[in-house]
């Protein structure tokens, strides 16, 4: 049982929590860090585990812990790696040139590091679903679908184009930025000397972006990637089959693509190794790319056996994107044939959703939410728990729309 999702990519957490039946079933990522290591930003501190999401700066790596904490390091020059306490209560991360920004539960917005052009000086203008740092431009991407942007804004990188609504993602690269509407269409702002603000025709069926130093990346509904702007390493050259892409990420001279089979293929500039993915090439589910470095989140899928809990239990895989604005896909494991049913609580525990998926045999399913109820009506921003339900066992994860 497989469908083709169709959803908004924002690169931000995957929150992969699973409790299971009468004991615990989880899944435990790893950061796996490749390229450019001067400043240490491929050397992930341990222990490397428990994390749900990671970004690359410019020469340095964040990752967000399973317990909302940020873990940072590389080049901390101008203490972009020096998370502000609390160090708690994180959803989302973004590394930029020397700042680095942290989405917080409560829809704030936390900056720290370099702060030459304002990119630290957040705008007190929420609450924020989604963040996005540049090489000294900051966005940040408001409930109610409008985008603010502080920093840098000699190329007009902050200037947001009109109508400032209905965004659903939001990116930023060294001096252009980039926002993904509710009608999979693509604007592009800043600078664009090389052709990193022109957006391929048709401009439309979109599903994830990513800024990269001097070019642009347009995940399709069809899993093709569409690239344009600068070229000079062959970033924008997608390696065939450009097809079964669930992701995408910009690197200075290099670009990655996260495949639907957990696989990443890397493409463009190759001179520190940032495109030679390390082996296994296999389980990863969310990727960054710093200007040259490369960070791919991995599962380690583990269980605690208790009280004859089988090895292979129900399992949330992820849940992706997440945020998202239109459709989210759960990947989850079953470990025979059962009838599964989709459920959705809101946070008062309300049971807003439910959906009968019908049987599962043994393997990994992809299922999508529309972020609907069951009544068909569009549900409010805000967080929500999925939960799996068979005869024997229940597993749930934390979802949080954004419109």
């Amino acid at each position: 049982m497989k469908k083709r999702f169709s959803a908004v990519f924002a690169l931000v957490p995957m929150l992969l929590m699973a409790a299971a039946g009468t004991g615990l079933a989880q899944v435990s990522c790893e950061i796996l860090a490749w390229g450019y290591n001067l400043y240490g930003q491929c050397d992930v501190p341990v222990p490397n585990e428990d994390f749900v999401a990671t970004a690359a700066g410019f020469f340095h790596s964040l990752g967000l812990k399973e317990d909302s904490s940020v873990v940072a390091w590389g080049n901390n020059l101008e203490g972009a790696c020096n998370v502000p306490a609390p160090n708690e209560g994180f959803v989302a991360v973004s590394g930029g040139g020397c700042h680095s920004l942290g989405l917080k539960e409560d829809g704030s917005i936390w900056a720290w590091g370099d702060n030459v052009y304002g990119q630290c000086d957040v705008p007190d203008s929420g609450p924020f679903m989604a963040v996005a740092a540049g090489s000294m431009h900051s966005l940040g991407l408001r409930a109610d679908g409008s985008i603010a942007a502080w920093g840098d804004n000699y190329y007009g990188q902050c200037d947001v184009p009109a109508p400032n609504e209905g965004f659903v993602a939001i990116e930023a690269g060294s001096m252009h930025s980039l926002g993904l509407r509710a009608d999979s269409s693509i604007a592009a702002w800043g600078k664009n000397d090389d052709g990193q603000c022109d957006v391929p025709l048709p401009n439309s069926d979109y599903l994830a972006i990513s800024a990269g130093g001097m070019h642009s990346l347009g995940l399709k509904e069809d899993g093709s990637i569409v690239a344009w702007g600068n070229n000079g390493y062959g970033q924008c050259d997608v390696p065939s089959p450009n097809s079964d892409f669930v992701a995408v990420s910009g690197g200075h001279g290099h670009s990655l693509g996260l495949k639907e089979d957990g696989s990443i293929v890397a493409w463009g500039d190759n001179s520190w190794s940032q495109c030679d993915v390390p082996e296994p090439n296999e389980n990863f589910v969310a990727l960054s790319a710093g200007i040259n470095h490369s960070l791919g989140l991995r599962e380690i899928s583990t269980s605690i056996e208790e009280e004859g809990l089988s090895a292979t239990a129900l399992i949330i895989n992820s849940v992706f994107p997440n945020p998202f604005g239109l459709s989210s896909s759960i990947v989850f494991q079953s470990p025979g044939i059962y009838q599964v049913t989709l459920e959705v609580y809101d946070t008062a525990g309300h049971l807003v959703s439910t959906h009968d998926l019908g049987s599962s045999p043994a393997g990994q399913h992809t299922v999508s939410w529309d972020g609907r109820s069951s009544q068909g009506a569009e549900l409010d921003s805000g967080v929500y728990f999925i939960r799996l339900v068979t005869a024997d066992e229940e597993v749930s994860a934390r979802v949080v729309i954004m419109r």
